[in-house]
């Protein structure tokens, strides 16, 4: 039986019109691909190759037994990074995201940027090797079926329109600096780092947003920072701070953006999608910094 032109139309068009609603549903994050895709706006884009920016500041304190914590430092740090979309006939359609970070040591009262710090226990001025790590990729790219097999499983946290989530990192591997024998006697760098993301689930869940608003705290617990010449000494860091996903370089704030300019000029941008290098870590990157040792 044909169906007249008018009618055929008449369902093209209520066709389209129920293929764009399903199509702009909100994400459901029951499910592997939604969380995903919900993963990917927390942490950058569903856009390829689209940069985003996460910018903090905070305080960085001692903690030494017997003696009460001193308030050693601000700092300010940012890191820029883009995904982009993976495919895997198996585990399905992810993405792998790339990144570099600065952070700047501040002074405490004043939070001008510090080339040269007192260090209050040796009393010798030592040389600030601020934060510049390049790159901090994701090792490998995520999806919604993991490499065992199973399912991604979004942990969000929901409540009302606010979503979080909270994420620990402990820190325990052979420290870059040290010799061919750290098991038998130290030289492992321990720390420990602790994020926690906070948002608006019809932000997040939206179809029309590419990239979540999202807000972050940022906490770590680490040994001294090699720079800080420190000599073994019992004691260590823990950081504090808080910050905002930006939407790219430009939303910095205007001092911020210049000292990278002058200090860190490539961080202006992310990596290449397809960056290949291992990650640089604070100790590793001190390591290239400092001068060969006399006689070497």
């Amino acid at each position: 039986m044909q169906i007249p032109f008018v009618r055929r139309a008449a369902l093209v068009v209520a066709s389209i019109i129920s293929s764009a609603a399903f199509a702009a549903k909100p994400l459901d994050l029951a499910t592997p691909e939604g969380g995903i895709e919900a993963f990917r706006k927390v942490q950058c884009s569903t856009v390829d190759q689209q940069p985003v920016v996460y910018y903090w500041v905070g305080e960085t304190f001692s903690r030494v037994p017997g003696e009460p914590d001193k308030r050693l430092f601000r700092f300010e740090g940012m890191n820029v990074r883009q995904c982009v979309t993976v495919v895997d006939p198996v585990r399905g359609t992810g993405f792998r995201q790339v990144s570099r970070e600065v952070l700047f040591y501040q002074d405490p009262v004043t939070g001008q940027i510090l080339d040269e710090w007192k260090n209050p226990w040796t009393g010798e001025t030592v040389k600030v090797l601020h934060i510049a790590n390049d790159p901090v990729n994701f090792r490998t790219p995520v999806f919604p079926k993991g490499a065992d097999g199973k399912p991604y499983k979004s942990e969000i946290k929901v409540m009302g329109d606010h979503w979080w989530g909270t994420t620990t990192v402990p820190l325990f591997y052979k420290n870059p600096l040290a010799g061919d024998y750290q098991d038998y006697v130290g030289g492992t760098y321990h720390a420990t780092e602790m994020f926690n993301f906070f948002g608006s689930m019809s932000n997040l869940t939206s179809p029309k947003t590419t990239s979540a608003e999202v807000s972050v705290a940022w906490s770590r617990l680490s040994d001294w920072l090699p720079w800080m010449k420190m000599r073994g000494r019992a004691g260590e860091l823990y950081f504090n701070g808080a910050g905002i996903k930006l939407e790219g370089i430009s939303a910095l704030p205007a001092d911020m953006r210049s000292a990278i300019e002058v200090r860190f000029p490539t961080f202006l941008e992310p990596p290449p999608v397809d960056d290949q290098r291992p990650n640089e870590t604070s100790w590793s990157y001190f390591k290239k910094m400092l001068p060969a040792p006399e006689g070497k």
